[in-house]
């Protein structure tokens, strides 16, 4: 990937991005500034959608943005343009280098110097070339097909295919700097099935770093009207403590919970369940959650954090235990430890298995409640109480027999964590973090 001295379909080259963080650096120095960091994003691309073999949006965007962060000896100042003329530049330095000599001390404030400078190639940048028009005769395709799939499929809820090219760039006094191109393209499918009182919705969606990687429009068309279908003449359950599987579509999301409640934030805040718990035994002995920053074309590679250190890999839980929190600088200096590179988040997590498929598990299960869809917020981070509305089916000896909706899940993160039996290697390779499905026993599920 040349990208040394040219402009990438619109994104600014690697030389004219380092002019403007080498030239705003220069400027927060000459205001007062001990100590700066400053970041550039731009991104441009597409989305278009269609419903009923109608074109319903098609949309441009195109966006950019300076974020300058100076520090004055422990004290520290923000501010944002998306205008680089010089002009606004100076200005947004000057209120920013104002904020950081009024603003209040904090011990904890400043950079990081990494003792590494990364410059892996992360093959996150795969251009696609396909215009507005091209991507809406795809979106019709892949509406058309799935229509036609089932006749029990009754309307649309659009089908949609986006192409977006980002650059990434950051400088800091410190010796960081980095300029990162990438590339996501996405296409999805959302169908209604039924009729009357007895509807439907389900969905069926790809995202991928390189266009080659998507799901091809047949087989996401298939899903999408197999997942609407399966879901009609839902069934009421009784209220009761059941086994039930988290399917990879929220078992993602469920594993989130803990990971945020390992966050640097949250902990030096107090507002965890989970404060004061290195060294402790969350998860059964099986489990091991990794973090893998450098995997190629990953959805959430990166050679540095939002602090400008090297990521690297990370082991947040080894046989159950919590090994080591989620911290980037400020964080990990509140706590007393030393920085995980997380700060923005994780990269890439790797949630083990021990089961070899969805079958399989289900199987283990033999009865109970096979969970495909998460509703509501109800999660507390600080005693970790949890109650969500869920729907999915329900199985009996291993076999899914009827589809529910209209239940509620309700337990304590920890009791759940640990009441984990199995996870799946179905891994849904459209997220960043790779976890299959679970399955849990003595779980309360509230029907009718």
């Amino acid at each position: 990937m040349n990208l040394q001295n040219t402009r990438v379909l619109g994104l600014k080259s690697i030389d004219a991005c380092q002019e403007i963080l080498r030239q705003t650096i220069f400027l927060c120095q000459q205001y007062g500034a001990t100590d700066a960091s400053v970041d550039f994003q731009q991104d441009i691309g597409f989305s278009v959608g269609v419903r009923m073999q109608a074109v319903d949006a098609i949309s441009f965007h195109q966006s950019q943005g300076l974020g300058i962060e100076v520090y004055v000896g422990k004290r520290k100042g923000l501010a944002q343009t998306t205008d680089l003329r010089e002009v606004s530049i100076k200005k947004a330095v000057e209120t920013a280098c104002a904020m950081a000599k009024y603003s209040a001390e904090d011990d904890c404030y400043g950079l990081y110097a990494s003792p590494e400078i990364v410059t892996r190639e992360l093959d996150l940048y795969h251009p696609w070339e396909i215009s507005p028009e091209q991507a809406l005769v795809l979106a019709m395709d892949l509406e058309r097909m799935a229509l036609a799939t089932d006749k029990r499929i009754t309307n649309s809820e659009g089908a949609n295919v986006s192409s977006y090219q980002f650059v990434s760039a950051g400088m800091n006094t410190k010796g960081f700097s980095e300029v990162l191109y990438s590339t996501r393209h996405a296409r999805s499918c959302g169908l209604i099935a039924g009729v009357a009182s007895d509807m439907q919705t389900d969905y069926a969606w790809s995202v991928a770093r390189a266009p080659q990687d998507l799901d091809n429009l047949a087989e996401l068309a298939t899903l999408a009207a197999t997942r609407v279908c399966a879901r009609l003449h839902p069934r009421p359950i009784k209220t009761q403590e059941t086994a039930i599987v988290l399917s990879n579509r929220v078992s993602s999301e469920f594993m989130g919970h803990f990971m945020g409640a390992i966050s640097g934030a949250q902990l030096y805040r107090r507002n965890s369940f989970l404060c004061d718990s290195i060294g402790r035994q969350v998860f059964p002995e099986f489990i091991q959650i990794q973090e893998k920053p450098h995997t190629l074309g990953g959805l959430g590679s990166a050679n540095y954090d939002a602090d400008g250190v090297a990521t690297r890999e990370n082991i947040f839980v080894e046989h159950g235990y919590i090994k080591q929190y989620v911290l980037g600088v400020y964080s990990a200096r509140r706590l007393g430890l030393e920085t995980t590179a997380n700060a923005g988040g994780v990269h890439n997590l790797q949630i083990s298995h021990n089961e070899e498929n969805l079958s399989t598990l289900l199987k283990r299960m033999g009865t109970g409640f096979y969970v495909t869809e998460l509703m509501g917020q109800g999660v507390n981070p600080l005693t970790g109480e949890y109650s969500r509305g869920a729907s999915g089916f329900w199985v009996e000896n291993g076999s899914i027999q009827f589809p529910v909706s209209g239940v509620t899940i309700a337990g304590n993160l920890l009791n759940m964590y640990a009441n984990i039996e199995a996870i799946a290697a179905d891994e849904d390779k459209n997220r960043a973090t790779k976890c299959g499905s679970i399955l849990l026993r003595q779980v309360m599920v509230a029907g009718v």
